[in-house]
């Protein structure tokens, strides 16, 4: 049982230290006339990157939209 616990704990902080390394995030900003203008302006900027997903962060819609997002290697 021991040895269950010990390559259950070693498995997880293997795991643990692979996905920390998918998490280099680079923030950018973006302001369109629309929400769907603002996401495609963060799209295009997460594929010019090679980015591999975006996570938008803020979106405000104030005389136009100003959206943050990370962007994820």
């Amino acid at each position: 049982m021991k040895n269950v616990k010990t390559l259950t704990i070693a498995a997880v902080a293997a795991l643990s230290m692979i996905s920390f390394g998918s998490f280099a995030a680079e923030s950018i900003s973006v302001r369109a006339s629309t929400l769907e203008g603002a996401e495609a302006q963060v799209a295009a900027q997460a594929k010019a990157v090679g980015a591999d997903s975006y996570k938008i962060t803020s979106a405000r819609a104030d005389n136009g939209v100003n959206m943050t997002a990370e962007l994820y290697k």
